[in-house]
């Protein structure tokens, strides 16, 4: 198994992002810097099958559990979701980690982030 991708958000400003910029996920993984105000879109182009990505929770949260916050895509859907509250989601190095279902095969990814 190889390293993971670092993601580099797209930040929205007064006059507004077009499009965020969707990028092939690492089969690997991926990772992004996380203010709390970072949110993901991702979209599964897959015909048929449904994929799901998981942004990895780092420590338990308020009910004493400690779980991941998956989204599960159909097919042919683009979703967007977050923020990521840095207090469950950030590792040590302030960063969300993503993994994929299926390598992420037929997924791509951008991150965004509100200033």
């Amino acid at each position: 198994m190889g390293e993971k991708t670092k993601l580099t958000p797209d930040v929205v400003i007064l006059t507004g992002i077009v499009d965020p910029t969707l990028v092939a996920v690492d089969p690997d993984g991926d990772y992004f810097t996380n203010s709390g105000r970072t949110f993901i879109k991702v979209k599964n182009a897959h015909g048929s099958a449904e994929r799901t990505v998981t942004v990895v929770s780092q420590v338990n949260c308020n009910y004493g559990q400690n779980h991941p916050a998956p989204c599960v895509l159909a097919a042919g859907v683009t979703k967007l979701f977050g923020p990521f509250p840095k207090d469950r989601f950030n590792d040590s190095d302030g960063y969300c980690q993503i993994t994929y279902s299926d390598s992420g095969a037929d997924l791509t990814i951008a991150v965004i982030e509100v200033p």
